[in-house]
């Protein structure tokens, strides 16, 4: 069965986007996974095509309503994850792509103005995501990013499966890192064990590296990898 994800949004022209380019865009060509798009505001009941309105209790901004939403996600709901991407949500990580890869799809839910009413959240169960600590004008773009992350890790996307098991965030360390030719540019070596050969001496020095870099720019990982 293909992967597949489906994207709620009231603006279907930002898809495929980045999606169609590269690794993702090759995928999707091939068929090792497919994407749909449904536009929120085909749902809207009055001419106008209304699908917000204000806030209870006040404030600035619009909110989602409910029942337009939770008739889009109706089209597309077959047991799949829903995703409301938002700001407040758990941040997504690596073991996250992962596990959503290995599934049969996800339901992406793009948020706008002010968000999503929380009761249609709430019935459909929609797992609250966000990509990062910084607001966004809407859950398109963070969406465009937690699928890329996802479809790298289907099976056939990736030309060597082994890369992914070295990447950052793949383990608790960030990745180490990569040169190439020429060995010297503008003054600057290759370091040398990575010229010598011996791929046990290459291996503790890219085990080193990234055990630097960790303790350097990510002391919360380097914590969390060394409280054992």
């Amino acid at each position: 069965m293909t992967w597949r994800a489906s994207i709620l949004t009231l603006f279907p022209a930002m898809f495929p986007g980045p999606l169609g380019q590269s690794l993702a865009g090759r995928a999707l060509e091939k068929g090792l996974w497919s994407l749909d798009v449904t536009n929120i505001r085909d749902f809207a009941t009055d001419r106008h095509r209304t699908v917000d309105d204000t806030p209870f209790g006040g404030g600035a901004g619009m909110v989602l309503r409910p029942d337009i939403v939770d008739a889009a996600v109706d089209t597309v709901a077959d047991g799949r994850p829903i995703i409301c991407l938002t700001p407040r949500g758990q941040p997504f990580i690596q073991p996250a792509a992962r596990d959503f890869a290995t599934g049969a799809g996800v339901i992406l839910v793009c948020g706008r103005y002010e968000g999503i009413d929380q009761r249609v959240i709430d019935a459909r169960q929609m797992q609250e995501v966000s990509i990062g600590d910084y607001v966004l004008s809407g859950g398109e773009l963070a969406a465009m990013v937690l699928l890329d992350s996802i479809v790298r890790l289907l099976p056939g996307v990736m030309g060597a499966a082994e890369s992914a098991d070295e990447e950052s965030f793949s383990g608790s360390m960030l990745e180490y890192p990569h040169y190439t030719r020429p060995a010297e540019w503008q003054g600057r070596a290759v370091p040398d064990v990575l010229l010598s050969g011996h791929h046990a001496e290459v291996a503790a020095w890219r085990r080193q590296e990234s055990e630097r870099i960790t303790r350097e720019r990510r002391p919360d990982l380097w914590a969390s990898a060394t409280k054992h």
